[in-house]
């Protein structure tokens, strides 16, 4: 127990010793008023707010024309995972009652004009699409965290008219003799 106490003393010593050192420091700093002072853009709660609800991060970054374009896709994802997953339990019922040789069940009209070998493969159709729309809508989830995250990371990116890459023909001279080559010169205006 004595050896404890020292230790622990030594280590809470060692752990404040720094924060007493620079909290006195002799440099201070100007409050700006709040109408000038910029508001601070956070990618990581611009992804936190599109993977909570999709399309929240665009709004967050003022990127407001994205919000109908990815719940278009979500919406136009989740209608081919419904109708798939319809048609795959459809065709699956319809397939279960062939084998067990029910002709008069709920899907007799399926069971009675196809082979079960036809109603298998049309039920693994559905399946595999059924399992594309899936894929494709957790990626195009993905992308919406993704689009967010990197307009929020180029919130401030300058993009002004000053900036400016021109591609001019340009004269250059060779190396060999006093001759000037045709050729083309990039230009960067800041």
């Amino acid at each position: 127990m004595r050896a404890f106490l020292p230790n622990t003393f030594l280590f809470i010593t060692l752990l404040i010793h720094p924060l007493l050192v620079f909290s006195q420091s002799d440099t201070t700093f100007v409050e700006l008023p709040d109408s000038i002072r910029e508001k601070e853009h956070s990618p990581t709660k611009a992804t936190i707010m599109s993977a909570c609800l999709p399309g929240l991060g665009q709004a967050y970054n003022k990127k407001y024309w994205k919000v109908p374009v990815v719940y278009a896709g979500l919406g136009l994802m989740s209608y081919f995972i419904y109708t798939n997953a319809d048609k795959y339990l459809t065709y699956k019922c319809a397939y279960i009652e062939s084998v067990n040789g029910n002709m008069d069940g709920n899907y007799s009209d399926l069971v009675q004009r196809y082979s079960t070998q036809d109603l298998q493969s049309t039920r693994e159709y559905y399946r595999r699409n059924l399992e594309i729309s899936i894929l494709i809508t957790a990626v195009w989830y993905a992308i919406n965290i993704l689009d967010a995250t990197v307009d929020a990371h180029l919130y401030t990116f300058n993009i002004s008219d000053n900036l400016a890459l021109k591609i001019e023909p340009a004269l250059l001279p060779t190396g060999y003799s006093n001759k000037a080559a045709g050729g083309m010169r990039l230009c960067l205006r800041f």
